[in-house]
């Protein structure tokens, strides 16, 4: 499945590459083309904010290497990261690569950029930025400039200095005129969509009154230099509330390039939260905490953008764990646009260690490959859009996605149970008011009849085996009763056969994971031949259906 699932995730990038006409606008909720079609962001973080100020991973492999890396990998997208200070100081604009890494004593990372990119080694700074997004669009990477902070260094701290307009290091006037010579810069570069104001606002001066008053200056200021990128917003608190834009809404000159940005991570939550706590409590509060703060602009007609999410993915890390399962759900849920942290796999300099191992990123150490495939495989339903303008390959349905492994309910042949693969072979349902889940197109309805077998396909719909609800605080447990009167939930066997078991970790015990029983109704516009192939024999004078099949 790994090969074919990254052979999948490669094609459906060329072929979005293909179609995606730039510059991007939006549309309502949507980020389209501008043949008004809908482009998904499936972005990664890419950190060039540090102390060298340079890309990470350069020293260890070419450029061009690393973008068709981001490629196979099925990303369509970078937010690239700059200090504010690569435009605005002059001197540190001005150092060449070499330099930035003398006055660092990196010199075994001077060594490796020698031998893998000799041809910025002895440019400026920003020109080798300049090299980097080159080198994406060659590749057919949309980048989006992030203005990650001002002084260059790792991110962020309440008391860094570098949080909120009239810190030490964020003086709003510098600010803007690094945003305007930056969108001026790449102006006319079709790749470079957006532009991203400024990362994670926070600290103690954070005030909204303030907030109002300087980012529609920055957006005006992008927008004047740059028409044609779309222009981000980050709000408070670590770029996590938006809340306040339900009271008052923003106000600028210009039209159909507005998007608002949010930050998603574990320990968001708490460093233990999701370890401390019910699972499935802990996801209920959060996700409706999300959605009080920033996913509420979906329904208002606004594009979120989630510029940050991620675990580390070594495995290790309980907490995340667990929260990826829920984001991965409501991402999908509401077919949100994102980006990965991150992609390095390795620092040349972070917090005063030399060659840090980068736990987060989707690169190993040595930047020659994924550093763990089963989570690229697992975001991989993500990178493509469910729905959206210029999507109706198919009426709309909803898809049964299962966070935990990133795959949704299919069957690969009539004589073969229902069971998880890509959800571009996804069947379509319709989820009815009775709560029955149909095929849609057919009479066929989700059924079960014991705890610990395979469910079924079957047509006498009406009984509380057939009547499918979501429970508990997640609501992403499909719930149904056995007809002993016995609740049962969808669950997901070792050889991934959908099959029904007791409902766990409902509520109050935190030493379970519920998350194999986790599963998300999507909304859906893509089509998919696999229930046109796998049910034609349930059609009236096309043959018998197995009993094992159908009830």
């Amino acid at each position: 499945m790994g090969n074919f699932t990254t052979s999948s995730i490669l094609l459906l990038f060329l072929f979005s590459s293909v179609v995606t006409s730039l510059p991007l606008s939006t549309n309502s909720r949507w980020i389209v083309d501008d043949r008004g079609r809908r482009v998904k962001l499936a972005c990664v973080n890419w950190a060039s904010h540090m102390e060298p100020v340079l890309a990470e991973g350069l020293s260890k492999q070419p450029m061009d290497t690393i973008s068709k890396r981001i490629v196979s990998m099925g990303f369509n997208c970078v937010r690239f990261t700059w200090p504010l200070y690569l435009i605005t100081n002059d001197s540190l604009a001005s150092l060449t690569v070499r330099q930035s890494f003398q006055q660092l004593g990196l010199l075994e990372s001077i060594a490796g950029i020698q031998a893998n990119n000799p041809s910025i080694i002895d440019v400026s700074l920003i020109k080798a930025y300049q090299a980097v997004v080159s080198s994406l669009g060659k590749n057919n990477v949309m980048v989006i400039l992030d203005n990650h902070i001002s002084k260059p260094g790792w991110c962020c701290s309440n008391l860094d200095d570098n949080g909120f307009f009239g810190d030490k290091y964020f003086d709003p006037d510098l600010w803007i005129t690094g945003l305007t010579r930056m969108a001026t810069l790449f102006n006319g570069v079709t790749n470079v969509v957006g532009m991203s104001l400024r990362n994670e606002p926070r600290g103690p001066k954070q005030n909204i009154n303030d907030w109002y008053k300087y980012m529609p200056k920055g957006a005006e200021a992008v927008h004047s230099a740059n028409p044609n990128v779309l222009v981000i917003l980050s709000g408070l608190s670590f770029d996590r509330d938006l809340s306040f834009l339900k009271n008052q809404q923003l106000k600028l000159t210009f039209s159909g390039k507005l998007v608002f940005e949010a930050h998603w991570y574990g320990f968001s939550d708490g460093q233990t939260t999701w370890v401390k706590d019910n699972p499935n409590e802990v996801c209920g509060r959060v996700a409706t905490y999300m959605m009080n703060t920033s996913g509420y602009l979906v329904d208002q007609g606004y594009p979120l953008f989630i510029g940050e999410f991620g675990i580390d993915q070594s495995g290790a890390n309980v907490n995340g764990n667990r929260y990826i399962s829920c984001f991965l759900g409501v991402a999908a849920e509401l077919d949100l646009d994102w980006a990965l942290w991150t992609l390095a796999g390795s620092y040349y300099l972070r917090d005063g260690v030399v060659g840090l191992n980068e736990y987060y990123g989707a690169m190993d150490y040595n930047w020659c490959g994924a550093r763990n495939s089963s989570f690229i495989q697992r975001i991989s339903a993500l990178q493509s859009p469910f729905r959206g303008p210029g999507l109706s390959e198919a009426k709309p349905h909803k898809v049964i996605f299962h966070p935990l492994t990133g795959l949704c309910i299919t069957r690969k042949s009539l004589v073969r149970p229902l069971q998880l693969g890509p959800c571009t072979d996804a069947y379509p349902w319709s989820y009815s008011p009775q709560k029955t889940l149909v095929v849609k197109g057919t009479r066929f309805c989700l059924q079960t009849d014991a705890s610990g077998t395979s469910v079924k396909l079957g047509i006498f719909c009406t009984g509380s085996n057939s009547k499918w609800e979501t429970i508990s605080d997640s609501k992403m447990h499909l719930s149904a009763k056995l007809r002993d009167g016995k609740s049962i939930c969808l669950d997901v066997a070792s050889d991934n056969t959908i099959i029904t078991n007791g409902c766990k970790c409902i509520s109050k015990d935190n030493t379970c994971d519920p998350s194999s029983q986790w599963f998300k109704l999507v909304d859906s516009t893509r089509s998919s031949t696999r229930v046109e192939r796998s049910l034609l024999p349930y059609l009236p004078g096309k043959g018998l259906v197995p009993n094992h099949l159908v009830g």
